[in-house]
């Protein structure tokens, strides 16, 4: 019989999609072990969200720490028995004993003091589990041969390992890992979208002021209490006072955060070399080839860094939505963006505490290489959630991508395109064009840019009698382009319409 559903508790923001598969993989009837693995980013709240299911459900939760295999195991050991009820702890010699001895306690009628029924399932949680492969690298040939024994006899063991470091958590079911094909649940918990995290902020009211704060420090909850206290700009006019106070401030914890978030992961050790990856991208060197150039490497010597920063989903190679086998990379994390384009070139300076100096030099590296991008970025995840009622037909890929002009001897950038790939002798069809200004009052000529963009798109045979064309932008359109949208159906999106306070222009 199916256990009843946890609710979710108040405290915990959001995350309903997280918390929903959460314990349908807890309340699962099936009579054999099941595996799940819950990987993310730090600081996004996963330690919070496995405590709170744990508290819901009953169960066993470990937190594992950065230590030596012996006092690992003696913590574990330490840890199990105090669950199981015994009044001293257990003294496992090995791993191997300590797995055991856990998945025992979910054979049937196995007895636990405060857990749960023995018709139930029995939850255990490892958090931080790359901890333990690091000082144990058999732990996951050892959970796998119990899962698989699991999966022969009756077991009411559901097991979720935790981690944050991205790349070992992702190569724990690739390839020929030990657990590959274990896994009934694989889950990431992820930023909390611009939406989300305007009301987690709670600026939802002010969307200007809610972009810019979004574009520095993303959807990362723990950002938010467990850094700033509660230390929230109370409008836009106190944007200003509050990021020199705060991000660019020696003394605040989010001056060395993106630093840290680079130092953290597993995979990388010369840190001197990912940074200058990561500013080559944040001055706007999108390539593979544009990287190298940067830094001053050949593209055959950034394979690797490239590889580890997509791994840790620090980096994004993104497809061009046009050209085949052309791709952009973009950084994930906005607060390590804002770092490499504001930060680091005057890192000097703000030790020295010059921030309000610093900040006031930066509006326009600020809007080029921060709020611009993420705008757009912004704009592709508007269009992927509350904005597919702009389209008047099935959601395809959402992407950007550049369109050449032969004509006129240049590339027009789409910074969002929807394009239903063809099949079955069905050619390719373009839903919406759309460009992105953070910065600038759009006017037509942005207009007959995307215009010329879709006629060159059919004169490549890409079906556009289903287009709508959409101007997105964070500073207004001019009077020119208001009355054209009403003759034409054209598109206009601004903050309002991001943060949903009002409906795109031409659906109004």
């Amino acid at each position: 019989m199916r256990q009843p559903k946890p609710a979710k508790p108040s405290r915990v923001f959001d995350r309903g999609a997280e918390w929903d598969a959460l314990s349908s993989f807890v309340r699962r009837p099936m009579a054999h072990a099941a595996l799940g693995v819950l990987s993310g980013r730090r600081r996004m709240g996963k330690t919070y969200l496995l405590r709170a299911l744990v508290e819901q459900c009953g169960g066993f939760y470990f937190g594992a720490t950065d230590a030596t295999e012996a006092e690992s195991l003696r913590q574990f050991s330490a840890a199990l028995a105090e669950y199981a009820g015994s009044p001293v702890p257990f003294s496992f010699a090995t791993w191997d004993d300590a797995v055991a001895y856990l998945f025992r306690l979910a054979a049937p009628g196995a007895p636990t003091r405060g857990g749960p029924l023995p018709d139930t399932s029995l939850l255990v949680v490892i958090d931080e589990f790359p901890y333990l492969v690091k000082a144990a690298p058999e732990l996951p040939s050892l959970i796998q041969r119990a899962i698989d024994q699991g999966q022969v006899e009756e077991s009411r063991m559901r097991l979720l390992l935790c981690g944050s470091a991205m790349s070992v958590m992702g190569g724990l079911l690739a390839s020929s890992a030990p657990l590959r094909g274990r896994a009934q649940l694989e889950l990431v918990v992820r930023p909390f979208g611009y939406r989300a995290a305007a009301d987690f902020w709670g600026v939802a009211a002010d969307p200007a002021l809610a972009a810019r704060l979004h574009a520095v420090l993303g959807g990362t909850p723990a950002y938010r209490r467990q850094f700033l206290a509660d230390d929230v700009p109370t409008d836009l006019d106190g944007f200003d006072d509050w990021i020199c106070r705060t991000v660019l401030s020696p003394f605040s914890p989010l001056f060395r955060e993106a630093r840290y978030l680079l130092a953290e992961e597993a995979d990388i050790r010369d840190t001197a070399l990912y940074h200058s990856v990561l500013a080559a991208v944040a001055e706007g060197n999108t390539t593979r080839g544009g990287i190298a150039g940067y830094i001053g490497r050949k593209s055959v010597d950034i394979s690797h860094p490239l590889n580890v920063l997509e791994d840790s989903h620090l980096l994004v190679r993104e497809a061009d939505i046009f050209r085949a086998g052309k791709s952009q990379y973009r950084i994930t994390e906005p607060l390590i963006n804002f770092y490499e384009a504001v930060m680091r070139p005057a890192w000097a300076r703000l030790e020295a505490g010059q921030a309000s100096e610093v900040w006031a030099q930066a509006d326009q590296r600020f809007a080029a290489q921060v709020a611009g991008p993420h705008f757009e970025a912004m704009c592709r995840e508007y269009v992927l959630g509350p904005g597919r009622n702009l389209l008047s037909t099935s959601l395809g890929d959402v992407g950007g991508g550049v369109v050449t002009d032969p004509r006129e001897r240049r590339q027009i950038q789409v910074d969002v395109a929807v394009v239903e790939q063809g099949s079955g002798g069905k050619r390719p069809s373009v839903a919406l064009l759309g460009e992105a200004k953070w910065g600038t009052v759009m006017g037509v000529a942005h207009l007959e840019r995307l215009a010329r963009a879709q006629e060159l798109l059919t004169g490549r045979g890409m079906d556009t009698s289903q287009c709508a064309l959409a101007c997105f932008s964070a500073a207004g359109f001019s009077q020119a382009l208001r009355a054209e949208a009403v003759r034409s159906g054209v598109i206009l999106v601004g903050l309002d319409e991001l943060y949903g306070r009002t409906m795109p222009f031409s659906l109004s």
